[in-house]
């Protein structure tokens, strides 16, 4: 028997705050991402740690707001916590391994690639896992060819995403990214959806895990309390608007002096004559 599935239980409501949510983590992570190409190698990676955070979040904190307005008519739906807590650690280091691959080594060609195909699987891998944390009386059926689908949505919003956060071009280049990042995440996710169906089974028994009252609504706190505290961050950083670099971090290299000679200022550089005469002086032997 198949279940009557309604993704959409709250109207619009939950769809639209969805998307902000995406669309913040996305802005947060993708202006962190950007902020690190401007800095010198040491700071980098706590840019693109933040950024990676915020991004898992935003996108774990998108998916369990739109699974609010999802219901099935003949069966409560329930939420095995270590799974749905391991969808969020899925996010962050998918997500962060994509991050620090455009961060180091650039966004373009196969570094982008590489990058933006790992944050796409890390999105699709958080939905799916949240989705297998779910516990009702049914069994889960998913389309093949939707769910590919799905996943190419999510890896091609994402590198185009990541492909914008790189052009470090100022604050509306930035906007436009987490836009197309909060497409990503929502495309990924109702396109995901629409592969599922339910089975049920013929028991009416109570499934086991905790309610989405009880557990999502409390487990999202910490999530937007740590976007809140990202966005301090980046708003009282001085080049997140500009996106200009402060300073240029000077390399060191063999046989490069570090600080170049600075003339005496009551010294005339010498002459040709000068120089010639210096030298010839030099190897003859001075008479007694």
């Amino acid at each position: 028997m198949q279940g009557t599935v309604d993704g959409f239980t709250y109207g619009l409501v939950t769809p639209l705050v969805a998307y902000l949510m995406a669309c913040l983590g996305g802005a947060l992570g993708l202006r962190c991402t950007t902020r690190s190409m401007l800095v010198a190698r040491s700071w980098r990676a706590g840019w693109l740690a933040l950024g990676s955070a915020a991004i898992g979040s935003g996108i774990w904190t998108m998916h369990f707001i739109a699974m609010m307005g999802f219901t099935v008519k003949e069966t409560p739906i329930h939420y095995d916590k270590p799974t749905t807590f391991a969808s969020l650690g899925v996010a962050i280091v998918m997500v962060g391994i994509g991050i620090f691959i455009v961060g180091y080594r650039g966004a373009s060609g196969t570094a982008l690639f590489t990058g933006g195909t790992i944050t796409g699987l890390g999105v699709a891998s958080m939905h799916y896992l949240g989705m297998a944390g779910m516990r009702l009386n049914g069994k889960l059926e998913y389309n093949t060819l939707t769910v590919s689908a799905s996943v190419v949505i999510a890896v091609v919003a994402a590198t185009a995403a990541l492909w914008a956060a790189g052009q470090v071009r100022g604050f509306l280049w930035s906007v436009g990214a987490s836009l197309v990042m909060g497409l990503a995440v929502s495309g990924m996710h109702y396109t995901g959806m629409a592969a599922l169906s339910v089975h049920l089974h013929g028991t009416s028994s109570t499934p086991g895990g905790d309610s989405p009252a009880a557990l999502l609504a409390p487990m999202m706190i910490g999530p937007l309390v740590f976007l809140c505290l990202a966005g301090v961050v980046v708003m009282f950083d001085p080049l997140m608007v500009m996106g200009k670099p402060d300073w240029t971090p000077t390399e060191n290299r063999p046989g490069i002096p570090a600080h170049p000679a600075v003339p005496h200022p009551g010294r005339r550089p010498p002459t040709r004559a000068g120089r010639n005469q210096r030298h010839r002086s030099s190897r003859t032997p001075q008479s007694w």
